[in-house]
Formats: structure tokens, sequence, C-alpha cells
């Protein structure tokens, strides 16, 4: 029996879109072309692939205006924001331009005896099974380098933003990409996870919750199908006793707020020297004040509704529960009506808080952030490290050793010094402990979307 995906808008509860998933029988004739589609994919010339990909993102990127209002309506980014253009852009750029160098064979030798060398072969049909909170920038993290390499990609993306899939598919074609190497699916749980039992994807890409990857490696279990998996975070932040305050409290802040907490590598905790505590605290209060809740549609709107009632609920828990067990709470009411119970989710600023709360240690993934007074770097680290979740840190301080020495000693997939909430294409994203396993972007992406072939050819008896 059909089902049908809902796409419940936050900004009033309505019905934003519907599509009708896709039954077992329909999708296995998908992938067998698929499968042959990509075959001929990667034999063309890898700079035809690259101008395709590229040609692709030029006309998502004409869509934008179209795009940025329906991310309001789906999801709840205040329209103020323009999308993820830019974003999507930026590591479509220099993942093609690394892309010859990455995936160029490496030689061993090449003399008169023997021919040796290492190739990068595509895994075949990579799948992208996609997120809401940032639903093109952290699709095209896989999508753009898998099609360079020479996979096809299959992409079905969450009911929340049920038709950026689409819409991405469609620029492609419209660019001239062959229809069988890059398709979008509307499955359901049931289907997606019967195809990846069945072996039917050679390589698979996952971002979202710590359960939905557990979800996605039983499926895969016993088909030796690669993953990759981001999954949750709580990303600490510091500031040090020789930080500039100001910078702090204004990038800190806003990766804690922005796009209403729902950022996988957005600030949900931050640790401040007592010397700076108490100033810091101020200002960060003096900072959420000036934030204006509303409909995301508003072009004065900042902060915009969360993407469910379902996540809402889930930070208005953390942070009662908190408030009850001692934690003070900082931001007045008063100043934020638009908060309904419902989606429209007050920002708030939480002191006297501690690690047996669960707004400092479990996901929150909204406008909530704790924060502790520290003796030092020490207490610090430890802090930072009493995680399940390792993806980013943000470190404030003057000193760059001191920044790398702090650092090494965090488990984390990225250190920044003096910047947060941020994907540097250049270098790998990834995480450990339950954020996850694997890493896009940068060389390493190029990577981990293909397989190593060697060759040992003896020239001469």
């Amino acid at each position: 029996m059909t089902k049908t995906l809902a796409c419940v808008s936050p900004i009033d509860g309505s019905v934003f879109a519907t599509r009708p998933t896709q039954d077992r029988a329909e999708v296995e004739a998908i992938l067998d072309r698929v499968r042959l589609g990509q075959k001929a994919w990667a034999r063309r010339p890898l700079r035809e692939r690259i101008d395709l990909v590229r040609a692709g993102i030029a006309v998502l990127g004409a869509m934008n205006d179209e795009v940025t209002v329906e991310l309001a309506h789906m999801m709840g980014r205040p329209v103020r924001y323009k999308g993820e253009f830019g974003g999507v852009d930026e590591r479509t750029q220099y993942m093609a331009s690394i892309a010859a160098k990455s995936l160029e064979p490496a030689v061993v030798e090449r003399s008169d005896a023997f021919h040796r060398h290492l190739t990068r072969e595509p895994h075949g049909v990579v799948f992208v099974v996609a997120p809401w909170n940032y639903p093109y920038l952290t699709a095209i993290n896989t999508i753009v380098p898998a099609l360079i390499a020479g996979n096809a990609v299959v992409i079905k993306h969450a009911t929340q933003t049920l038709l950026v899939g689409e819409r991405i598919v469609r620029a492609f074609r419209e660019a001239g990409m062959p229809r069988d190497v890059f398709v979008n699916l509307f499955l359901d749980h049931q289907t997606t996870e019967a195809l990846i039992a069945a072996g039917r994807f050679d390589f698979i890409n996952f971002t979202g919750s710590v359960n939905g990857g557990k979800a996605i490696e039983r499926a895969a279990a016993g088909t030796f199908t690669p993953l990759g998996l981001e999954l949750g975070g709580k990303d600490p932040g510091y500031v040090a006793e020789d930080a500039d305050l100001d910078w702090a409290v204004s990038v800190l802040m806003d990766a804690a707020m922005y796009n209403s907490g729902q950022c996988c590598c957005g600030i949900e905790r931050i640790y401040v020297h007592e010397n700076l505590f108490d100033e810091f605290v101020e200002r960060a209060v003096a900072w959420t004040h000036r934030l204006k809740l509303g409909n995301p549609l508003d072009p004065q709107t900042t902060l915009g509704p969360m993407a469910s009632a379902r996540f809402a609920s889930e930070v208005r828990a953390q942070t009662g529960e908190a408030i009850a067990a001692g934690a003070t709470p900082l931001v007045d009411r008063q100043r934020f009506p638009e908060d309904d119970g419902g989606t429209y989710v007050m920002p708030q600023v939480l002191v006297n808080v501690d690690h047996s709360m669960r707004v400092m240690m479990e996901e929150s993934f909204g406008p909530v952030v704790g924060i502790m007074k520290v003796s030092g770097d020490d207490e610090a680290i430890a802090l930072m490290n009493d995680s399940r979740y390792g993806l980013t840190v943000s470190l404030w301080t003057s000193d760059p050793d001191g920044a790398g020495r702090i650092g090494a000693a965090v488990a984390t997939g990225t250190v920044f010094q003096n910047r947060a909430d941020y994907l540097d294409p250049a270098l790998c994203w990834t995480g450990c402990k339950d954020t996850g396993r694997g890493g896009t972007l940068g060389a390493i992406g190029f990577l981990n979307l293909t397989r190593p072939k060697s060759y040992h050819l003896r020239q001469k008896a």
C-alpha cells in the first residue's frame, strides 16, 4: 500500500508538500538502471564530469530565491539568510579544483622491468540519506565529490525537507546530467532498510541522529557496505583568560542560536575562564535579547521556528529540567512573546548548570546554551571531553600554540581557534565517538568515495 510523505510547515502547522512513497519493485528497477548508468558515467573523462557537476550547481544557484522561501516553509530558516547556496558553491568549486590531483594514480615504479601504480576506482552507486537542518549543504558534501569521482548517486531526503532532493536532481538534469546517474527517491524507513540490507548500494552516507545511524548500521550488517555517518553533537566552546571577549561573545552566541540552534556543529555548551565569566555572561544575554523571534518569511526575523513541535518540545523539556535542578535562566520571557508553546521557541541562556543536567550532556539542537565557569585549561579540557559526542570544539585564545595544545587533548573531529560553526572544504569534515565515522570533503572526501586498485605489471622476465 502506497504511503504519503508529508512536510508539515513549522510556520503554521499546515501541510506544505506531499509525495507518495515508491514501492520496492519500482525502486529496484530504478536502481538497476542507475547501476548501468554509473558504468557509462565512470568512463567519461574527469573534465566532463567536473564540468557537468559545476553546471548543475550553477542551475541550482539560479533557483536560490525560490529555494530560500521553500526552506522557510519547510524547516523555518528566516529568508533574510538567503538559503545555503554560498556554502554549496564554495564547497563545489573547491572539490572540483582538487579532483584531478586527488584522483590521479599514485605511481610507485615505471621502469623497463615493472609498472606499479595505484588508481582510485568509484564505489559504484552511492546512497545519500540527507537531513533537514542544512538540507543542501550536507547533501552536497557527498553528492559533488561522489559524482566527480565517477559514482552514480541516489538521494533520499528527510521528510521535513521533502522537496530538496527533487530540486537538486532537477537542476542537474537541466544542466545535462544523464537521467540514470543521479536520482531522487521518496522512501519510507522500511523500504530504505530493506534496500540497504539487500546490498543495493556500494557506499552509504547518512547524516542524522545517533539512533538513525544505528538503524543504518543494523540494516547494512553483513553486506560489507562502507558507511559514512555524521550523527549527534554537543559541541563546546572554551573562552580562555586571554580571549578577545567581544569577538568570543559575538561568534559563540551566533553559533549557539543561528538556525534556531539546529546546527550539527552549533555551540551547545560554553566554558568560560573565571576571570571573564561574569562579563561574558552579561554580554551574551545582551546579545541574545537583540534577536527577533518570528515568522521566517518576515525579513526582519532573525530567529525562526524550530523545524517541528517534537524538536521544540525536547528543548523546552531539557531547559525546564535544568531550571528545576537549580539552573538560572537569564533571558527575559517577556522579550519573546512569540514563543507560543509550539514550534516558536524563545532563546535561552542558562547559568548555574552542571553535567548532571541533560541540557549540558544530551544534544539539544535548539536555541538554548548553558554557560559554566572554569578555573583554567585543565578543567575546561576535562569538561569538554565529558561527552559521548565529538564533532567540533571552539577555542577562544590569542595563543595559537595554546589552542593547539588544548585541541590535541580534546576528543573531537575539528578544532577551531577564534571561530565556530564553519565547515572548511579544504579539510576533512569528520567526528569521533557517537558523532560517527568517516569523513567528507577535502582530499580525504575523494578517498572515502573511491576504493584503491593496485596494478603490478611486469614488463620483462
